[in-house]
């Protein structure tokens, strides 16, 4: 990854007439943001369909996108919803937060109106697309479609036969809800169609988009439902160990994920093969990836399925670079961030040092007092990206307010005192992350904007008021991309594809100068013309009432 810099934002978190972002126009003015402020990375949030609790690490497929996503003004623009059923259905509460209980209860509504008027099944190009990814959407439609006809449970509470994935049932269930099936393919089609568009407009711009995923799927999803032998499961389906981390400073009892944990030895046996096709399929929608909780490939933390907190866990080994070699192998090299934050170990350490994937490093868990926290950025190597915050940290701001006057003393100290307003400061940490010698560094939208707690994306561990927060339409303004752009250029991070923006810009520009000079010389002459008819008409009239009256 060359030098360069970009914005992290969640499709969620766009504005949007419809109560959550989507792939609509204000998705592509945020591009054309992202260009004119010089940025080269777009970073967002993975784009699973969200389950229990609306988090996007906890979907029902890992393959599969989120339908909240499709814009219904594209739809619209197709014939198969009007104008008034989307503003019927709009699940705007407020204007700065998702309410996802209404969009459970009227997006999908008005999305089955766009698949019933929209006469899909004789589409060529939607049975190529249902064709090319049956290998997980098949199952993906036929796990939702299972799921509603258990108004909703998890698959572990559905009928035997089913859950069991008996034959008989399962041709039972395409039988008999082929529409329902074909509703899911379809709005799978219409997601990819609006996200490949979208990300064919950023990459034309220059504009890269760091795709993220979870190391881990849910318990609740397609995936373990259909390939039940790939986790740590008995005989019935019930898990025998989660996921989850050790009691640490900030938690006494530990973090208990509930995700199932991978039959590692059962993959490498199968060459990785749903790994390959795992991420082959992310870099079908993203040019980076950014996998969560990297530290997992080297040893995972094991929790008895049915224990209530985390502290009767136990470390097993992960497959290491073994995996990574295989990918490689099978994909060639690719562009992977590791996500290493949380507690490392040598053997961490090591292992992301053998992939040379970039590893992170984050501003905000920098200032604990100590001068050798490997976060502070005389530490950095160029192979990393440096964060001034991620989507599980308080924004800037907020961890600011709530510092003690010792540590902002060692901040100001580091800073050399910069004489800076509290309401700027965040400036003052953003400018230390672009300076710095890593070579990729992500500013969240909330910390550019200077917002606080009112604008943190998720708090580990709590569930209810999570994945919320969004941008207003009038936030990224003229002023704010020009301060970001001034500090890309003095940072050396600009994409080079700017300066051919700036170069057209710029051409444009004296273009449309020109026209307006030209236009005012010819309004000039015209005006000149007809004062000079004008002088002629008056002196012609002058003539011609001397001659009468001298007659």
């Amino acid at each position: 990854m060359r030098r360069g810099s970009g914005v992290l934002l969640s499709v969620s978190s766009l504005p949007s007439p419809y109560g959550i972002g989507t792939f609509s126009e204000e998705a592509y003015r945020f591009v054309d943001f992202l260009v004119e402020s010089g940025q080269t990375y777009w970073q967002i949030l993975p784009l699973g369909p969200t389950s229990y609790g609306d988090s996007p690490y906890q979907s029902f497929s890992t393959f599969a996108g989120n339908p909240y996503f499709i814009d219904p003004d594209e739809l619209v623009k197709e014939g198969v919803l009007t104008a008034e059923e989307c503003r019927e259905a709009d699940c705007t509460g407020h204007p700065n937060y998702v309410e996802y209980g209404d969009l459970y209860e009227k997006r999908l509504a008005l999305l089955k109106k766009a698949y019933e008027r929209s006469e899909i099944s004789g589409d060529e190009s939607f049975q190529r697309f249902v064709e090319k990814n049956q290998s997980w959407l098949k199952d993906y439609a036929l796990f939702m479609t299972v799921k509603k006809c258990f108004d909703g449970k998890s698959w572990l509470e559905w009928a035997e036969d089913i859950r069991m994935r008996w034959g008989y049932s399962i041709d039972y269930y395409y039988k008999e809800y082929a529409e329902e099936i074909e509703f899911y393919e379809y709005l799978q089609y219409k997601f990819t169609e609006q996200w490949t568009k979208l990300k064919k407009y950023a990459n034309e711009h220059g504009i890269r988009i760091i795709g993220d995923i979870p190391i881990y799927v849910a318990l609740d999803s397609a995936d373990t439902w259909a390939h039940p032998d790939l986790f740590q499961m008995d005989e019935n389906r019930k898990p025998t160990g989660v996921a989850g981390c050790p009691p640490d400073a900030f938690s006494a009892t530990g973090q208990l994920w509930g995700n199932p944990l991978y039959r590692w030895d059962v993959h490498r046996n199968q060459e990785y093969d749903w790994w390959v096709r795992r991420m082959q399929h992310c870099y079908e929608l993203y040019d980076v990836v950014r996998i969560d909780h990297f530290r997992g490939f080297d040893e995972y933390y094991s929790i008895p399925y049915g224990d209530t907190d985390a502290t009767g866990g136990h470390w097993e080994k992960g497959p290491g670079m073994d995996l990574f070699r295989m990918l490689e192998a099978k994909l060639g090299k690719r562009h992977v961030i590791a996500e290493d934050l949380g507690l490392m170990t040598d053997s961490v350490r090591q292992l992301v040092k053998d992939s040379g994937y970039p590893n992170m490093k984050v501003i905000g868990f920098a200032f604990d007092g100590d001068s050798n926290c490997d976060h502070l950025p005389h530490h950095y190597q160029k192979n990393c990206v440096v964060y001034t915050g991620t989507h599980d940290n308080e924004t800037l701001m907020q961890w600011y307010a709530h510092q003690d006057e010792e540590r902002r003393a060692f901040v100001q100290e580091y800073m050399n005192h910069p004489q800076t307003t509290e309401k700027e400061m965040h400036w003052n940490f953003i400018r230390l992350a672009m300076l710095s010698s890593a070579d990729t560094c992500i500013v969240p939208v909330q910390d550019y904007l200077g917002l606080g707690e009112e604008a943190r994306m998720n708090f580990p561990s709590t569930m209810g008021n999570n994945w919320k927060w969004r941008m207003g339409k009038d936030d990224l303004t003229k002023e704010l991309g020009e301060k970001i752009l001034c500090l890309t250029k003095l940072s050396s991070r600009v994409n080079d594809r700017y300066w051919d923006y700036a170069a057209k810009k710029e051409a444009a520009e004296k273009a449309a100068k020109a026209a307006e000079e030209a236009a005012k010389k010819e309004a000039n002459k015209e005006t000149k013309n007809e004062a000079k008819k004008e002088t002629e008409k008056s002196a012609a009239e002058k003539d011609f009432h001397e001659k009468h009256h001298k007659g």
